[in-house]
């Protein structure tokens, strides 16, 4: 069954995380049982990667980004027909049936559309964050997903759909912050979550942290080479 590993906290800034890596640094205190041997760290870039860098050290296990990009329906981006993943080299294309049945009969056709832009977007990214890095093998691994924090959660569920298809041993959503009720919604996706900090009210990941400097595609590329 999933477990759910939360400290609630109330909205003061002494409670915020200094920056990513003193994110990192509370997260990976919380998988301390986690198996390096067995498990590999994906990071949803870019936040998601010094955050993940910290963990994947701390448990000695490789680290990786998986590069996602929703596949909107046209005019609603934030309801996702689908979704795209790069994932142990590949592009991973999942369709969110139902969805698409609310679309309408042309509803492939605008998936297709769609997708074709989001996956020349995704194989740019992909290509500027490893450079010629080889990826690692999901499939029967434990993967442990880690981004700075979530909002609504639509990423990370692109991430978990995609990573359904590539045969994980596990998955482990873990987070620094994210509202209750999204925390909630995914544990019903995946083995575990992991979030060290569910503020009430939630306004923003940002909220979280003193330093919430944008991570650079530079900065990926150095922590995944590290």
């Amino acid at each position: 069954m999933p477990r759910r590993y939360v400290d609630r906290y109330g909205d003061r800034s002494t409670d915020r995380f200094v920056d990513r890596q003193d994110a990192g640094r509370a997260l990976a205190a919380r998988l301390t049982d986690a198996d390096g041997t067995r498990a590999i760290v994906l990071a949803l870039p870019r936040g998601g990667v010094p955050v993940a860098a910290v963990v994947a050290s701390a448990l000695g296990a490789p680290l990786d980004v998986i590069v996602v990009r929703k596949v909107g329906v046209p005019g609603q981006s934030e309801l996702a027909m689908g979704a795209l993943a790069s994932i142990a080299g590949s592009v991973v294309e999942v369709r969110n049936d139902s969805v698409l049945r609310s679309v309408g009969p042309d509803a492939l056709r605008r998936f297709d559309e769609v997708a074709a832009v989001e996956r020349a977007e995704l194989e740019r990214r992909q290509e500027s964050y490893r450079a010629g890095l080889a990826p690692l093998t999901v499939r029967g691994s434990d993967v442990i997903l880690v981004d700075d924090g979530i909002a609504t959660g639509a990423t990370m569920r692109a991430a978990i759909m995609a990573l359904a298809t590539s045969g994980p041993a596990s998955v482990t959503v873990a987070v620094p912050v994210a509202p209750a009720d999204t925390v909630a919604e995914l544990e019903a996706l995946v083995d575990r979550v992991v979030c060290v900090r569910v503020p009430e009210p939630f306004w923003a990941v940002g909220q979280a942290y003193l330093d919430f400097t944008q991570t650079t595609d530079a900065e990926v590329r150095r922590l995944l080479r590290a």
